[in-house]
């Protein structure tokens, strides 16, 4: 029987072999193989929640073992250390191979701490969110920094990408202190590498840089934008510029880069271990790989002047691009050769920010510009859009119904 090879069982991954099972039926001369190092599927977006008690681990992922076996998808949880595109073998942990018909790369990223001195987890100096165990400590030290409160730096590194979250975690922040009765106690920062507030690494959209500012005055949060870090120490964050700037807890983003299996496969990724692809997600050389996700090589569509940064890559471009590559393999199975395109800077943009108990609605045709439609919309009584859509994910998707918007 001939493979399909898919490394990642997350958003992108999931997506796509459910979609690949769904288009080619179990009666294909296909098995769908998924490699990944865990069985868990996990809403990344909630992670923003879990430092503040407000969700737990347990609450955003699931196993998705009964899925793969209920729609007949092949599950192996190792770890994968490298690939071959020219023997079509995909190498996993204790010296197994795997070979491939079709390879989909969805393996997510790695997070680049060694950007900064001090940044590594394991100098206990600066929190973060990007996973679960790091959540988890960051709540701990939430509530050292509730019974003795002082400077709170959030943020984003040089290079860093995923600026929304940060931005989430800020303003959660804020309103968890006020709850807590400490905010008081409590000098707020946002350090970011964007040239304005709202650029989110899209250039940013109609508005955002007002509504931004509106808020950080609103929470008294002082902040410092074109930021570019020169040294963390234990009680304080240096600034390039010289500036210093204490603290008691501090979060920052860190940039991302592909995950190891990719950086040990030079042949399919560029300097950062990101997968370059053809609008279609086909890998630029293999045309029997595919990529989806954050795996994806995603550059910039406008000049970064000053202090680097990267482009967003969320959970519904990864739900997306894993519906086009399956959509696009099935096709090539099926003899047509005219692929389905969609590059990643018009695919729209739809996300919902947490601000603190409140939320901002973003909408906007292509997720880069030139965009025809582009809106922000607060919503300053609640969340409940946030909290919807986490549900609305993790429902469909424990149901295996990934073909869902």
């Amino acid at each position: 029987m001939k493979n399909i090879v898919i490394l990642g069982s997350n958003f992108a991954g999931y997506t796509a072999a459910l979609q690949l099972r769904k288009k080619l039926k179990r009666k294909s001369e296909y098995q769908i193989t998924v490699i990944s190092p865990t069985h868990d599927f996990l809403y990344v977006p909630s992670l923003i929640w879990v430092p503040f008690g407000r969700r737990k681990i347990e609450d955003i992922r699931f196993d998705l073992r009964p899925i793969f076996n209920k729609k007949g998808i092949h599950f192996i949880q190792k770890m994968a250390e490298q690939i071959d595109p020219d023997t079509n073998t995909v190498y996993i942990e204790g010296g197994e191979k795997i070979n491939y018909e079709y390879l989909v790369i969805a393996t997510g990223v790695k997070m680049n701490f060694n950007i900064v001195d001090g940044l590594k987890p394991e100098d206990h100096k600066i929190n973060n969110i990007v996973i679960p165990k790091l959540a988890m400590k960051t709540l701990e030290k939430f509530e050292e920094l509730v019974k003795d409160p002082g400077p709170v730096i959030v943020g984003a590194t040089q290079g860093a990408s995923c600026m929304g979250a940060a931005y989430e975690y800020l303003f959660n922040m804020d309103k968890e202190l006020r709850r807590r009765k400490v905010r008081d106690k409590v000098k707020l920062y946002w350090i970011t590498p964007e040239p304005y507030l709202g650029n989110f690494g899209i250039d940013g959209m109609p508005g955002g840089e007002k509504m931004l500012k509106l808020f950080m005055k609103m929470y008294n949060i002082e902040w410092i934008t074109d930021a570019s870090i020169e040294k963390i120490e234990t009680d304080k964050i240096i600034l390039k510029d010289g500036r210093e700037l204490p603290y008691k807890m501090a979060m920052l983003m860190p940039p991302f880069e592909g995950a190891d299996v990719m950086k040990a496969s030079t042949k399919l990724v560029d300097a950062k271990g990101f997968v370059e692809t053809k609008p279609s997600y086909q890998h630029i050389t293999y045309d029997n790989v595919f990529a989806a996700g954050l795996a994806v090589q995603v550059k910039p569509p406008f000049e970064i002047k000053s202090t680097p940064f990267g482009v967003p890559k969320t959970g519904f471009p990864s739900d997306v691009t894993g519906k086009i590559v399956a959509k696009n393999i099935a096709r090539i199975i099926n003899g047509k050769t005219k692929l389905y395109e969609k590059e990643w800077g018009k695919i729209p943009a739809l996300c919902i920010m947490d601000a603190g108990h409140k939320e901002v609605y973003l909408f906007a045709n292509h997720l880069f510009k030139p965009r025809q439609f582009a809106i922000m919309l607060p919503n300053i009584f609640n969340d409940f859009g946030k909290i919807l859509l986490e549900k609305y994910f993790i429902w469909k998707n424990k149901r295996g119904l990934a073909w869902l918007p």
